[in-house]
């Protein structure tokens, strides 16, 4: 494995009009990580992810995944690139079924040109039948494969942020982003959500960078941690290395730490 980082946020800064979401935010995500951002609400995560994946140019800095800058680039060209992403806020296609939903992300990724599906020359259906066999396969691997013909929208909460995270794979990511993949789950479903994003990580060997406000869940998966305040990094390291550090204590997780 490189000693070279598979991302890294370069002082990055973030403005919207007089706002500073972000001001020169600065950490690395290692490959083969499980990698957390934690910090107050407003603190600039979700604007951190909104720079990775394109959603937002950086008013200034860099952000640089596999040794290339993608400042600025299109989401589309992030995406196909190799990070895949879920959001605090489920966005499946509700009305399309759990397949066409994975099918859409996984027809990102594939090799024939859309003129060639228009006419359906034999290329372009040898193609599809496999993107449908592939993520049939995948829905499987992740225990929805009895309800890929049902709508998205009808599934259960749980199954359907299971379903984000299939379709996020099915871009076959290096590093995926999870935007607080415990939100609305309880203590037991929050238990059970660490041990299926364990298996997801060593089974399909992705990196991981997760926004999360579920101490618990952090604590627990994560190898390193970074911890924005105001925009800004004020800590990052190990789990136990955050936990005491005296300046997250004070903006963030407060001394019930002391008895977690």
């Amino acid at each position: 494995m490189t000693d070279e980082p598979l991302l890294e946020m370069r002082n990055v800064t973030q403005r919207f009009g007089g706002l500073c979401a972000l001001s020169e935010a600065t950490f690395a995500v290692r490959a083969g990580h499980a990698h957390g951002i934690i910090g107050p609400n407003g603190a600039g995560k979700t604007t951190a992810f909104n720079v990775i994946t394109g959603i937002y140019a950086p008013t200034q800095g860099d952000i640089v995944f596999r040794g290339q800058s993608i400042a600025g680039q299109r989401p589309s060209h992030i995406a196909r690139n190799g990070i895949g992403r879920t959001f605090q806020n489920i966005r499946l296609f509700r009305n399309l079924s759990v397949l066409d939903n994975v099918r859409i992300a996984r027809d990102a990724r594939s090799a024939y040109l859309w003129p060639s599906a228009l006419v359906q020359l034999p290329s372009a259906r040898r193609a599809e039948k496999e993107n449908i066999r592939v993520c049939a396969e995948l829905l499987k691997q992740f225990g929805l494969g009895d309800v890929m013909h049902e709508q998205a929208g009808g599934l259960p909460y749980g199954s359907q942020r299971r379903l984000e995270i299939v379709r996020a794979m099915a871009l076959q990511p290096k590093l995926l982003l999870l935007d607080e993949p415990a939100a609305g789950m309880n203590s037991a479903e929050t238990l059970k959500l660490v041990e299926f994003l364990r298996w997801v990580k060593d089974h399909f060997s992705v990196t991981m960078l997760l926004i999360e406000h579920h101490m618990q869940l952090v604590m627990s998966l994560c190898d390193r941690i970074t911890v924005l305040d105001f925009g800004a990094t004020i800590a990052e390291g190990t789990p136990e290395e955050v936990r005491s550090n005296s300046k997250v204590i004070d903006a963030y997780l407060g001394k019930e730490t002391d008895h977690e």
